[in-house]
């Protein structure tokens, strides 16, 4: 399981660390992919494989998902980690994300997600909690 919020810094080559707790829980061999509203999504290898199986189950014919499944899995990379413990963040998706300096890393139950800190602040500097969750209450949350 994958909580918490973490402020954190990515340097211009595009290396950082992953706090601990999330790193911990995503286990070695850590997948990385484009996310959604302009985050990545950092998934265990059991989780990617899980929605991979899912999304196997998508008909061909249903044009509809089609799109979105191409563009999740085609984005995926595994995480490479260097000898002094960082995590590279692929090119590609550090200017999808607009990754520059100052970043946040959330954990959000089955994944974790990487936001500019710029992007976070947008999302989440406003919001209105009480109002939010109720959003939940239509799936049982």
């Amino acid at each position: 399981m994958l909580f918490g919020t973490f402020f954190n810094q990515i340097d211009a080559k595009g290396r950082v660390r992953i706090p601990g707790k999330l790193k911990s829980a995503l286990g070695k061999d850590a997948m990385i992919t484009r996310g959604t509203s302009g985050c990545l999504f950092l998934w265990s290898q059991k989780n990617f494989q899980d929605l991979v199986d899912k999304a196997d189950a998508v008909p061909l014919s249903d044009l509809l998902a089609a799109n979105p499944v191409r563009v999740l899995f085609s984005s995926a990379q595994e995480l490479e980690e260097d000898n002094q413990g960082r995590t590279m963040v692929p090119q590609a998706l550090r200017q999808l994300a607009k990754l520059d300096k100052d970043i946040v890393f959330l954990g959000v139950g089955k994944r974790a997600e990487i936001w500019s800190r710029e992007a976070y602040d947008k999302a989440f500097g406003t919001v209105d909690f009480d109002k939010e969750i109720t959003k939940l209450k239509e799936y049982g949350v």
